[in-house]
Formats: structure tokens, sequence, C-alpha cells
């Protein structure tokens, strides 16, 4: 094994161990001991690979949405079908669901390091989704990809909120059986659904 080759697996250990470490404890409870030692690597790496903790945290979400856009994909003219891939994904990766919820606390409404690079990445789907319900959006395109995300992540994020308000044995997250699962699943393709503009493409 070359050396950029053991460099480049080491990286990637530490990213997985940061990413756990984060979904588990957030920005500020994080410690970069326990993450050298879940990635088998000495503590020194982490800084030199990534400089600090919080650049270790950019470089985890960063990585995590780089998953997310290749497993996910654009949005297309069914809306109910991108929501439900946004739902399935979170469902299987509720990590990716913690960590946006640790930023979240740790950045409030300030600026994050890669606003920019985040902001163009969603302007991005969001102009797919334009594109993809043929120009028949009577809203901002923006807006209504922000909902989609909302109807299909908001349940896993708040699971309590989902058995409270639809009834017992929903929104269980990871715990619930495959029939709730695929219950609170179908009500998040059908509600997104009910949002698509007339003869876009999307059934129903």
């Amino acid at each position: 094994m070359t050396r950029s080759a053991r460099a480049e697996g080491t990286r990637a250990r530490l990213l997985a161990a940061a990413r756990t470490e984060f979904a588990e404890h957030g920005m500020s409870g994080a410690r970069v001991d326990r993450i050298a030692v879940r990635a088998g690597a000495n503590k020194e790496r982490i800084y030199g690979y990534f400089g600090s903790k919080e650049k270790l945290f950019a470089a985890v979400v960063a990585d995590s949405l780089d998953d997310h856009a290749v497993r996910v994909g654009l949005p297309d003219g069914d809306l109910g079908a991108y929501a439900g891939r946004l739902y399935d994904f979170h469902r299987s990766n509720p990590e990716l669901t913690r960590l946006m919820m640790w930023e979240a606390l740790h950045y409030g409404e300030g600026a994050l390091p890669d606003d920019d690079v985040r902001t163009a990445h969603y302007a991005q789907k969001a102009a797919a989704l334009a594109e993809s319900t043929g120009g028949r959006l009577t809203g901002d395109a923006a807006a209504l990809f922000h909902a989609l995300i909302g109807i299909a992540v908001w349940p896993l994020a708040f699971p309590q909120m989902a058995r409270l308000v639809l009834g017992a044995g929903q929104g269980q997250g990871q715990g619930q059986g495959p029939q709730d699962a695929d219950a609170l699943r179908a009500h998040v393709v059908e509600t997104a659904r009910a949002l698509a503009p007339p003869g876009s493409g999307s059934p129903g």
C-alpha cells in the first residue's frame, strides 16, 4: 500500500469515527481523543488532516451530504417519490439528521464554514425541482424544496411528535416496525404529492 493510500485510509477512518462521535455528542460534547481511539489513529492526525475540531465537524457534514446527494439524487417530477427517497435515506442514516440538528444548535442562524458551497448545492436542487415540474410552479421552487425536506425528515427528527400527532406506533425511527414505517412513509409520499402543481407529472 502506498503512502498516499494509507493516508487516505486514515482520513476515511477519522471521518467515520468523527461522524459517530459528533452525531452522539454534538460539536461541543465531542471529544477528539475518543475520535482518535475509534479510528485507531493518533490524535495529532486529526489536527494534521483537518486543523481543528470545528473544521473536522464541517468535513463530516460535507462528506455525509455528498453521500446523501449520490444516494437520493435530484428532485424529479414526482414529488412524492422524491420525498420517499429522502425519508428512506434519513431513516437508514439517522446520524445525518442528528448532525443537522447539532449544527443548528451550535451555529443557530449564523454563517456556516461552508455557507457558499451549501447554498449553491441547495440552489441546484431547487432548480432541478423547478425544471422537473415543467415550469408549472406557482411559487418559489426553493420554498417548495424546503417544504419537501420538512415533510420527509421532520417525523424522523422528532419521532415523539409523530407519535403524539399521528398515534401510537408512528414515528418511532429505527425502532418502529415495518408496517408502521410503511404507513408513515406512505403519509409522507401522499402529502408531498399534494404539493405538486397540476400537470407536473406527479401521480394523483
